[in-house]
């Protein structure tokens, strides 16, 4: 009888490591009260009004290796996967929503779009906003809405027959240039297309290049003014850089660890890695300015500021961190020190 108590008594007192509890708490409204955070911490982070913002939207795949709740097999990455969204604002995170891969990759980021433009034009009424993405975002219900609330946008088109027809008499004309020079050819025109499901014809900015490759056009659709090579290679080709963004995001600061079985609990476990990079990039950004690590990846900021060897002595009055006196980056960690404790 007692040994049947004592296994009744363990098998009441075991549970789970009080990280898992933390994390399989999360829900719906922690996601929600996350985002507001990393949202409100970019608005705080710009004294004055900007004049405008870019919103760059991408997506991107998480592997799994369990069976968790919403993984499923994606053919373009060919591995079971989630799929989440990544919302940036330059090197600033805005947005890291967790998605199954059996979706459009444009799915809800209509909806989020919009939550972004009425947060944003509360603090600042008067700011351009401009919408971002590669062709996996060119919706055109999302286009018209855009154009309806005063939104920009650039955004890739996918080549097509049709697309191909419209500028036909251009590469052509490319071919035959770089056939009697051997030069590259790098043209930029506008046409005006629209699919079949569209609801009216828009601006398409086309790049026709020629090389020793062949002909390689690319589309972009927009509703901004302006020289079309400008806009491509200035604006829509900057968008490139938010892809190191997202390895920052979700290589150096271990956003790809979702291995929990709850749904909500995996979007958690990426928000928290979210929210360790934007730590680590409000410290390059007001603390590393001037300084060599002022354009460092966040791993290399973590390996070299963060990752040093200590001694731990504490009582009941204070905690003391004794750093070795030959760390190679004592000037630069005091120098960021100095700075954050100045505000």
């Amino acid at each position: 009888m007692t040994g049947k108590l004592t296994a009744e008594r363990n098998q009441l007192l075991a549970s789970a490591s009080t990280l898992c509890r933390f994390e399989n708490r999360a829900d719906r409204e922690t996601a929600w009260r996350l985002h507001e955070v990393l949202v409100d911490q970019f608005v705080d982070s710009i004294k004055r009004p900007p004049k405008k913002l870019v919103l760059d939207f991408d997506a991107t795949d998480d592997p799994v290796h369990g069976e968790q709740e919403g993984r499923f097999f994606h053919g373009f990455y060919r591995h079971y996967c989630f799929l989440p969204l990544y919302v940036f604002c330059g090197d600033q995170l805005l947005v890291s929503y967790i998605r199954p891969s059996n979706i459009d990759g444009a799915k809800h980021s209509w909806a989020i779009l919009s939550l972004l433009v009425k947060r944003l034009r509360l603090a600042w009424p008067k700011v351009r906003i401009i919408f971002r993405g590669d062709s996996g975002f060119c919706r055109w219900k999302m286009l018209r809405w855009c154009d309806r609330h005063g939104i920009g946008y650039i955004v890739g088109v996918a080549k097509n027959a049709r697309l191909n027809a419209l500028t036909g008499s251009l590469q052509n004309e490319a071919a035959a240039c770089f056939s009697a020079t051997g030069h590259k050819v790098r043209w930029f025109t506008d046409v005006q297309y629209g699919a079949r499901s569209w609801d009216r014809a828009r601006r398409v900015i086309a790049k026709i290049e020629y090389s020793g490759h062949g002909v390689n056009p690319r589309y972009v659709v927009t509703n901004l003014e302006g020289n079309a090579k400008q806009l491509y290679d200035t604006l829509y080709c900057a968008r490139g850089d938010m892809e190191n963004r997202i390895k920052e995001s979700q290589l150096d600061m271990f956003g790809g660890r979702t291995s929990c079985q709850r749904w909500w609990s995996n979007q958690f476990r990426l928000l928290l890695s979210s929210l360790a990079y934007t730590l680590i990039e409000a410290i390059r950004r007001i603390a590393l300015t001037g300084t060599e690590l002022a354009r460092a990846y966040v791993g290399t900021i973590r390996l070299k500021l963060f990752k040093i060897g200590a001694v731990i002595l504490k009582n009941t009055r204070r905690v003391r961190f004794l750093l070795a006196s030959g760390c190679p980056y004592k000037e630069l960690y005091f120098l960021v020190a100095h700075r954050l404790a100045l505000g």
